[in-house]
């Protein structure tokens, strides 16, 4: 494998010359989006090339076809850049910290998903004011947590590999640090309380006439209410119905007891603004309410580059990975089968999910945390990959990590590059983009 894909290789990142047009595969990735939605999106964009970044999945996965790869294949992420990263309730309700984003998941080379995870860590340090040389320091850290947790794993049974978490209590005893849980605990639950951060906007209900119904806050949430909204009804409600058959029986008796009591679009994340994507507020009883996410799904970004999905529903598509990468899954998690006009899947919406917030850390802070991003990429690389050929190419000492810097620091140029091609399109009206609360 070194000798078809030496590590040194890893290093380099050239941009093409010809036929490279962001504005063309962003265009091309916006296609069969909500249309007034796109606006947001774009806003949300531009607010900084870290933001940049997040929406521009497309732009790298089509760069990262032209890298160097060894053929070693994955279930990967598809999108894994530092804040696709977090804590969450477990069904048995434990806090862990893992992968937590999957809607570009497919089967793809393990280098892509550490390289924009890698990319991601300098061109956050960068927004937070952090030095090239600790950005450097930065990178090798998260590659250094995938490099010596594979090697771990390879030595693993296939039982142990699928059973790995990190608990948010066992942080301290991957960074060496004791003040980890620590700053890991004030940040996530500022972020849980502070809502705008998470999801911009917060998810409230208030009882009505008629019972519970959610609190409108345009246009970020909003009710369908127009004729000209029915079809998007229509289509919603039929998917929440075909949802129940992708549950498994005992999760059936569960979702059964509660009722549907109102249903509103809801605008969610960065790169996924402009999919169909909606809240829905379940009853059970007084007081007994359950939130789900029904989102939507389309084709992943790495298809063009990677195969194609195996899976005809790309909501399965997303449940299937998400259920191969991550330690544990929400119990409602679920696809909606059946739908040839869109796909869907559904989840639980803001279930304990804690969210760090990046834009705030220091150098030694954005260090432990890639350490532990890089640590939990290689335990959900390694459920589904060939884990004991994967840390033998990348060998015990720290070439691989020093290569992956340089490149990260070269992407992360090229991803200035091309925020200000974009900012420029915005400011010459190629782009709408919103003015009022994104």
């Amino acid at each position: 494998m070194r000798q078809h894909a030496p590590r040194k290789a890893h290093a380099d990142w050239k941009v093409a010359t010809r036929g490279r047009d962001v504005l063309g595969i962003l265009r091309e990735s916006e296609r069969g989006r909500v249309a007034e939605l796109l606006p947001i999106r774009h806003a949300r964009m531009l607010q900084s090339p870290f933001a940049f970044y997040r929406g521009g999945a497309a732009i790298m996965g089509a760069d990262l076809a032209r890298t160097p790869v060894t053929g070693l294949r994955v279930q990967a992420g598809g999108d894994c850049h530092p804040a696709n990263f977090g804590g969450f309730a477990t069904p048995e309700r434990r806090l862990l910290f893992d992968v937590n984003d999957f809607d570009e998941t497919l089967p793809a080379p393990w280098e892509w998903d550490l390289k924009r995870l890698a990319a991601g860590f300098v061109v956050a340090s960068r927004g937070n004011g952090i030095g090239e040389a600790r950005s450097r320091e930065i990178v090798e850290s998260a590659v250094r947590g995938y490099r010596e947790r594979m090697h771990a794993v390879a030595g693993e049974t296939a039982l142990q590999v699928w059973y790995a978490r990190v608990d948010l209590d066992a942080l301290p005893s991957i960074t060496g640090d004791p003040t980890i849980f620590e700053f890991a605990r004030r940040d996530v639950r500022q972020a849980l309380a502070d809502a705008h951060v998470e999801s911009h906007v917060p998810v409230r209900h208030v009882r009505s006439g008629s019972g519970l119904a959610l609190v409108d806050h345009p246009p970020l949430l909003y009710h369908l209410k127009g004729a000209h909204d029915q079809h998007l009804r229509r289509l919603l409600g039929a998917a929440l119905k075909r949802y129940r058959e992708s549950l498994a029986d005992e999760r059936r008796v569960l979702f059964d007891r509660y009722r549907l009591a109102d249903l509103a679009i809801k605008v969610v994340g960065v790169g996924s603004v402009g999919t169909l994507c909606a809240v829905a507020l379940f009853v059970a009883g007084k007081d007994d309410t359950l939130l789900l996410q029904v989102k939507e799904a389309r084709r992943s970004v790495l298809e063009a580059h990677a195969g194609k999905s195996r899976y005809g529903d790309h909501g399965q598509r997303v449940v299937v990975g998400q259920r191969l990468m991550q330690a544990a899954s929400d119990v409602f998690l679920g696809w909606c089968p059946g739908s040839a006009e869109r796909h869907f899947y559904v989840r639980q919406l803001n279930d304990a999910k804690l969210k760090p917030l990046i834009e705030r850390f220091d150098a030694r802070q954005m260090a432990e945390y890639a350490l532990v991003c890089g640590t939990v990429l290689a335990n959900a690389h390694a459920r589904s990959g060939p884990a004991a050929a994967i840390a033998a190419y990348l060998g015990r000492g720290r070439h691989f990590d020093a290569c992956m810097a340089d490149f990260a620091h070269a992407y992360a140029d090229q991803n200035e590059a091309d925020y200000a091609r974009f900012k420029k399109a915005a400011l010459g009206g190629e782009i709408e983009v919103a003015t009022g609360p994104v």
